[in-house]
């Protein structure tokens, strides 16, 4: 008899994944009632006593480099006499198409960090009830919003906290010219200049904020979209009101637009070199070298310009070959009347027309 039950069991535990209403986390099974789906607090009954999880409405701002806690505390109503061990468990929710991601599963005070968190999160563990995460050296991928769970037995609660790093979107074609990259060559493109592949969210955000650009563009969803504030007949015709223009989703492979990246706020130093003579681009790179720098990539000349105001009327080259020159207070003979970083193309790299911005970590 006990043979046949044994048996029985191996033949079952394999298929317990497969079975309706119980879903499997990072080797364990739990119940799903009384999920909370939105951000603010949970609260889930279970023998007559509530367990709430609370994590803050507002949206968490920061920036490329430094360290968030992501908040997240728990409790019951009525309070118990003595703490029960629980599970917690934080992800990243899809978003824009990209798949949840697993962040960390911590079972009393053993924790086990996924992916590209490894090494960069911790849970905070120094005050009972306590569930908030710290998660270091922030990336602009990292921006989204965050589920934080707290498993007590076959119950769970949750709550999202959703974290924004402070930005700039920026247009960006290569050297090719107009409408050359498919969509993962976009990604590449943006990667290559300290930058992402912007969200629709973060390119509205930016139409709000003043940007005007009629070439049509990827965004992080795989759409091509473009922002107007200005309608006009070369950018989809006077009779459409100003707003992000959309193309809708695309072929990644076969077809082809500019894109728009989104670079957040950097740690480092951007600068224009003084130098007594201009440079060709192979002497660009050598001359921040020789200054203990690097040059200076397309994002994070945006970045200097929209968070750090560096504004510097000589155009120079920049690690793609571009050169462009940033204007954060407008003058005479210093382009247009906006802010804004200037572009002068992608010159010959040959040509001794331009300084050179240097880029140094600090």
């Amino acid at each position: 008899m006990r043979a046949s039950v044994g048996l029985l069991l191996l033949v079952l535990l394999p298929l317990l994944p497969c079975v309706p209403g119980l879903p499997f986390y990072n080797g364990f099974y739990y119940s799903p009632s009384g999920r909370n789906l939105g951000n603010g607090h949970g609260e889930g009954l279970f023998n007559g006593v509530k367990l709430v999880v609370e994590t803050p409405e507002e949206t968490l701002f920061t920036h490329q480099g430094t360290s968030v806690t992501l908040p997240c505390r728990y409790h019951y109503k009525p309070a118990l006499v003595s703490p029960r061990p629980v599970r917690i468990k934080w992800w990243k929710l899809s978003e824009n198409g990209a798949p949840e991601q697993d962040v960390l599963v911590s079972i009393g005070q053993r924790q086990r960090s996924f992916g590209d968190y490894q090494g960069r999160v911790h849970l905070l563990q120094d005050r009972e009830l306590e569930a908030s995460l710290e998660l270091q050296d922030l990336q602009p991928e990292d921006s989204g919003r965050y589920r934080c769970e707290v498993i007590d037995g076959l119950e769970d609660e949750s709550g999202v906290v959703e974290l924004e790093l402070r930005g700039v979107v920026f247009p960006y074609q290569p050297s090719q010219g107009r409408y050359k990259l498919n969509f993962p060559k976009a990604q590449q493109a943006c990667e290559e200049q300290d930058a992402v592949v912007a969200s629709f969210e973060q390119l509205f955000r930016a139409w709000e904020e003043g940007l005007d650009w009629c070439n049509a563009g990827w965004l992080e969803d795989g759409s091509v979209q473009y922002p107007i504030t200005l309608p006009r007949e070369p950018c989809g015709g006077l009779g459409l009101a100003p707003g992000v223009r959309s193309y809708g989703p695309r072929h990644h492979r076969l077809s082809r637009y500019d894109v728009f990246c989104f670079t957040a706020a950097l740690k480092g130093q951007v600068y224009y070199l003084e130098h007594p003579e201009k440079l060709t681009l192979t002497e660009a790179r050598e001359a921040c070298r020789e200054d203990g720098a690097h040059i200076a990539k397309v994002g994070q000349l945006f970045a200097a310009w929209k968070f750090r105001g560096l504004d510097h009327c000589d155009a120079g080259w920049l690690a793609d070959g571009s050169a462009r020159y940033p204007v954060a207070h407008p003058r005479p003979n210093c382009g247009p009347p906006e802010p804004g970083v200037r572009s002068f193309g992608f010159p010959d790299p040959q040509s001794r027309s331009y300084g050179v911005y240097c880029y140094r970590q600090r």
